[in-house]
């Protein structure tokens, strides 16, 4: 709540407030309305001597309807223009804190928390302000209002009604809030799980298919639905017997008002039109005040999406704070990298990813990393990238902490993976997406470089051509030669590879790589691979295995000295595929 409400509401405090108090205009313009109407009614049935004896009131009822309208619009275009804009902002904060990560994000978050934090979570923080906080604020501000000016004709009346609004107000909403409290969180919970089982079977329907299970999939995912539907009708059955429950305190003080002002009446106190419109105006505001119990029941959902976009910013609470961020100015064009007795696990796991692990890796050195699945090499790329604090140990860039880099670190190191994403735009803007500032020559020697340059030529409309879902009209290769051509467009002097040739097929690959290791000369590049084609032309291999280096060396040392090096190399690289890699 507290960094993801408060600093917006003091941002925009001057909209929330014009929109609160026109949406009290716009009420207390209704509630004149209602007033009005009744005294015109009552003045009317008795039958004045001239028409200008009720002349103010029916011009008065012109205006006050008229007035409510324009109010009420005003108060919609005021408190949606500041939400909106407070949304935005939301959304520009939840983007800084997912975009320098993207290279890892689905290393560090579920594809379906990500979904659900996009598409549901921020959608209702804008709920939170147009459906809670301004009406609640609105209905309170009335409540005072009303009870001040029953004050002013009876201050015992006034205290009664002050106890019926109470209930209305205050007492059944929190309730209410209390008694569906679980069960919103349930359906909150509930629908966040949706998400994973929509992302896992998208993302999975080939093995589903594969399997023949595809029915067993459907089962779960109607199993969810029908769990949620389930909560979602008992809190339905209890919001109708909330709602019976203000009729009858409505009616209870329909019934008052009527008693009070026939009192007051028979007093000498009132006129008798006057009855009709206290009437009247107590439907209109006890109407007013309704919405407070379904905006404090939508709390526990708000307190849940609050939760999981905090639950992302402390995902960088390892990072080091302290540390004065570099400037995006004082970028190095050369960067040396040191890992220095680093230890590392992942936050709720009790096994060390890494135990005690040096390297390293001046700028322009080649870095092979191997080992089995979960040996820790993308762990340590994720510490070099900055996504992950080491538990022990330092990363350094340059000396500095790779922590104090913040933004800038990725201005300094590019990633190349197994599946780049192309957009759905011209092929030139997707090679433009590693330099906005690069020109259309600019584009085309990146093209050439790594060797695609004819083939967009080759097709209709050259570099303006579309790339259509996913680069369809790309082969798995000529995908990562863009992905290629963006690194070199953004000039950055580390490159990370992550087993960018996985799926390929040996003649592929061996061009791929080609091109890789030609066109990214004097670049410091940190390869993660499992198989060795093409590892004679790394610097340095290191081998991971149980959280430290088992073997570290060239090529060429490794295969003299280790045994095991030697088996896997001549088991994993065939002749065939030594030919085929040969520069």
């Amino acid at each position: 709540m507290r960094t993801w409400i408060i600093p917006y509401v003091k941002m925009h405090y001057k909209g929330l407030l014009a929109s609160i108090l026109i949406g009290l205009l716009a009420l207390a313009c209704g509630a004149a309305l209602m007033f009005t109407s009744g005294y015109l009614i009552s003045k009317s049935a008795l039958r004045p001597e001239n028409i200008l004896m009720v002349y103010i009131p029916v011009v008065s009822v012109r205006a006050f309807g008229i007035f409510r309208a324009v109010f009420h619009y005003l108060s919609r275009l005021t408190s949606h223009n500041t939400i909106l804009r407070i949304l935005a902002n939301m959304r520009s904060r939840l983007y800084q804190t997912l975009e320098p990560q993207a290279a890892f994000i689905q290393s560090r978050f579920q594809t379906g928390r990500i979904l659900g934090v996009l598409s549901d979570d921020i959608d209702h923080l804008q709920d939170l302000f147009i459906r809670t906080i301004l009406p609640s604020a609105t209905a309170l501000g009335m409540y005072g209002i009303v009870i001040a000016y029953l004050g002013w004709f009876d201050i015992v009346f006034a205290l009664l009604m002050a106890v019926y609004l109470f209930f209305i107000v205050v007492f059944i909403p929190i309730l209410s809030l209390w008694s569906s409290r679980k069960r919103t969180a349930l359906i909150k919970n509930g629908r966040y799980d949706q998400y994973h089982i929509l992302t896992d079977g998208l993302l999975g329907i080939k093995d589903w298919m594969i399997a023949g299970k595809p029915n067993d999939f459907m089962k779960q995912d109607t199993m969810k639905d029908q769990s949620v539907a389930i909560v979602e009708r008992r809190i339905k059955s209890q919001q109708r017997f909330r709602d019976f429950a203000n009729q009858l305190i409505i009616g209870a003080m329909v019934i008052s008002m009527v008693y009070w002002s026939s009192t007051m009446v028979a007093e000498g106190n009132m006129h008798v039109t006057l009855i009709a419109a206290f009437v009247l105006v107590t439907l209109a505001i006890a109407e007013a005040f309704l919405p407070v119990s379904e905006a404090l029941e939508q709390v526990p959902e708000y307190t849940e999406s609050i939760s999981r976009l905090e639950a992302l910013e402390e995902t960088d609470a390892g990072k080091a704070t302290s540390q004065q961020n570099v400037s995006l100015s004082a970028v190095p064009r050369s960067v040396d990298i040191l890992l220095d007795h680093v230890a590392f696990q992942y936050h709720g796991f009790d096994k060390q990813v890494l135990k005690d692990v040096s390297i390293a890796i001046p700028q322009g050195k080649r870095l092979a990393l191997l080992g089995k699945s979960g040996a820790g090499k993308s762990s340590i790329v994720q510490l070099i990238c900055g996504s992950y604090a080491p538990t022990k140990g330092t990363v350094t860039l340059n000396g500095t902490d790779v922590t104090a880099y913040g933004d800038a670190l990725f201005e300094m190191v590019s990633i190349l993976n197994q599946q780049p994403h192309l957009f759905n735009t011209t092929i030139a803007n997707n090679l433009r997406l590693g330099n906005q500032q690069a020109t259309d020559q600019n584009i085309v020697e990146a093209a050439k470089k790594v060797q695609l340059h004819d083939y967009i030529k080759s097709l209709p409309k050259g570099y303006n051509t579309m790339m259509e879902e996913s680069g369809q009209i790309f082969s798995g290769g000529q995908q990562q030669r863009v992905a290629l051509a963006r690194i070199l467009l953004k000039g950055t002097p580390v490159v990370i590879l992550d087993e960018p040739t996985v799926g390929l097929d040996p003649k592929t690959e061996a061009d791929l790589l080609k091109t890789i290791f030609s066109t990214l000369k004097d670049k410091t590049v940190i390869w993660i691979t499992h198989h060795l084609s093409g590892i004679k032309h790394m610097d340095e291999i290191i081998f991971l295995e149980d959280g430290y280096i088992e073997m570290q060396g060239s090529h060429q040392e490794l295969l003299t000295t280790s045994q095991r090096y030697q088996d896997l190399y001549y088991l994993d690289v065939p002749p065939s595929i030594r030919k085929m890699v040969q520069l």
